[in-house]
């Protein structure tokens, strides 16, 4: 077979001869000579994308195990996103972190590429560039953090953030004592040790069937993920000479396994528009009801945080991702192959479940019914999410007066007045921070109770929003809510009053209002972004809403991985 690397280096003209002799520098003779594949390393490492930082370390991991199978490793750094630093939001660039990506793997001579990444955005990027080009491909994921303790405690981090910092508000934790945990959060090199955004993209790498099995939830500092490092090295020369591309493990049948193992992970809403944005560059058929269909009645396994307990290295020694699949192997498609060549749930055999706090038994879970429910109504005729497992029964079916906030300074700036006519039965309305609208759908849907609500010892409410929610919050939020206010959806035209009607077993979402009521309202559209220029202007311009995947219009559909014309 002719690697696809042999079109810039085979050849005796003057082209052939500048890409091999700037490539040399130290490399054989033999690496040019048609018969190593050429290995990308697409690195997110970044110090500023700190759950990434020690991603250099896995690349060489990775460079040994390509040497070892007979190919050539080329580290080819890329976007790196880091989640808690970057504003307006992170997911204002994950479009285009996938987009520099998937230009760089088609215009570079390699055969085939080993994605690294961890921190929420990065996984779901580089994915979504690997499907356009449908290079072969696979992912190793960074990993968790160790569990840090405070005062004899584990800490979550991004959990116990929002569940700290609302008892400093309620009066019932110092300030202090909040500031002196800070140090105790991050106890180690890696991403979220929540079943947060980051780890829900690992495990739905691998249930995709794009790592190594048994890879996702390996901790960022065991020795262990270094050496799936080196084996997905290897694997990957495997996957040029065998042919195996994204578009091969990537299918349908995969993406529905996807969201059965959302369910029993109880994992982050944020999945929803990564799946279907990865889904929408391989032209695979997905869409919101199918997180409803494919979920539905799949039990909660993970007792981890934020709807459990435990967290992620704690789920690592219970047998990890392929134990807790083992319990649900019946809902998984048996056809859907890993970048082994091989079905994913040839891979659970012989799994076991270690510490059964942890990874409940079928039997046993956590939730009998866990799925991210998909709501529509006259809020959201297009579909928007909630958690179940991340919010408090009682208010699953709830209805409440509206308070209205156009955009997290509005809500920021009066959340806390003494003046707001709000109790525990309000329905707080967030809107404006959609796709277009922030723009990049930042996370901020969970917002904080009104202080005088957490005195009373109140600790939820229901909240709607145009927005996202990290992956780590909690609480009753239905988010994703589309079409956006800033594209003239429902949430546009909601007044602070309006009866807000919730019910999550009815699947609806609306404001009791009479129809030609809300449509003769005038529209509020104040604080929506207009950039002038830039990415931003680009985003703004060609976003789709949520229930398509926040991906950009004129990027859906794979565009293979023919290079362009000759440089010189």
């Amino acid at each position: 077979m002719a690697l696809r690397s042999s079109l810039w280096y085979s050849g005796d003209d003057r082209n052939s001869y500048i890409h091999r002799a700037w490539m040399r520098r130290g490399l054989p003779r033999e690496a040019f000579e048609g018969e190593r594949p050429h290995i990308a390393i697409a690195n997110s490492a970044s110090d500023l994308a700190p759950c990434n930082s020690h991603l250099d370390d896995v690349a060489r991991s990775v460079m040994n195990g390509v040497w070892a199978a007979g190919g050539v490793p080329l580290d080819l750094p890329v976007l790196s996103l880091g989640e808690t630093n970057v504003r307006p939001t992170a997911m204002l660039w994950r479009n285009l972190a996938a987009m520099a990506a998937e230009e760089l793997l088609r215009a570079n001579p390699i055969d085939g590429v080993v994605l690294l990444g961890g921190c929420d955005k990065t996984v779901p990027a580089l994915l979504m560039a690997a499907a356009s080009v449908d290079l072969p491909a696979l992912v190793v994921p960074g990993g968790p953090m160790l569990t840090g303790h405070f005062r004899g405690v584990p800490l979550g981090c991004g959990t116990d953030v929002w569940r700290l910092s609302e008892e400093v508000r309620a009066g019932t934790l110092s300030r202090e004592a909040f500031l002196a945990s800070e140090s105790s959060m991050i106890r180690s090199r890696g991403h979220c040790n929540t079943m947060g955004t980051a780890s829900t993209m690992a495990c739905m790498a691998e249930a995709l069937g794009m790592t190594l099995p048994g890879t996702a939830g390996t901790p960022a500092p065991d020795s262990r993920l270094l050496e799936r490092a080196h084996d997905s090295g290897r694997l990957a020369v495997e996957l040029v000479r065998a042919g195996r591309r994204p578009s091969h493990v990537m299918t349908r049948a995969s993406f529905l396994n996807a969201i059965v193992t959302l369910a029993a992970i109880g994992g982050s809403t944020n999945a929803v528009v990564h799946l279907l944005a990865i889904a929408g560059r391989l032209g695979v058929e997905l869409s919101l009801d199918d997180f409803d269909r494919a979920g539905s009645g799949v039990p909660l396994l993970a007792d981890l945080q934020p709807a459990g307990r435990h967290l992620m290295d704690d789920l690592f020694r219970a047998g990890g991702l392929t134990a807790l699949l083992r319990e649900v192997e019946d809902l998984l498609d048996p056809a859907a192959i890993t970048v082994t060549g091989r079905p994913l749930v040839e891979h659970l055999a012989g799994a076991e479940i270690w510490d059964d706090t942890v990874i409940r038994r079928r039997s046993d879970p956590l939730l009998p019914d866990a799925g991210i429910a998909v709501l529509r109504g006259n809020l959201a005729p297009d579909g928007a999410v909630i958690k179940p497992a991340a919010a408090s029964p009682e208010l699953l079916r709830h209805r409440g007066r509206a308070i209205v906030f156009d955009g997290v300074e509005d809500a920021r700036a009066r959340l806390d007045s003494p003046g707001l006519d709000v109790d525990e039965t309000s329905v707080l309305v967030l809107r404006g921070c959609g796709p277009r609208g922030y723009p990049g759908m930042p996370e901020v849907g969970n917002l904080p109770l009104p202080r005088k609500l957490l005195a009373r010892g109140v600790r939820d409410m229901v909240r709607v929003s145009d927005a996202r929610m990290s992956g780590t919050a909690y609480g009753t939020v239905v988010l994703h809510a589309s079409p956006e206010a800033a594209a003239g959806g429902p949430l546009s035209r909601v007044r602070t009053g309006d009866p807000i009607v919730l019910d999550v077993a009815a699947r609806r979402l609306d404001v009791d209002v009479p129809e030609a009521e809300l449509a003769a309202r005038e529209p509020v559209m104040t604080g929506h972004a207009r950039p002038a220029r830039g990415w931003e202007r680009l985003y703004v311009d060609h976003v789709t809403q949520a229930h398509l995947g926040a991906d950009l219009d004129f990027l859906t559909g794979s565009s293979g991985d023919a290079p362009g014309r000759e440089s010189h």
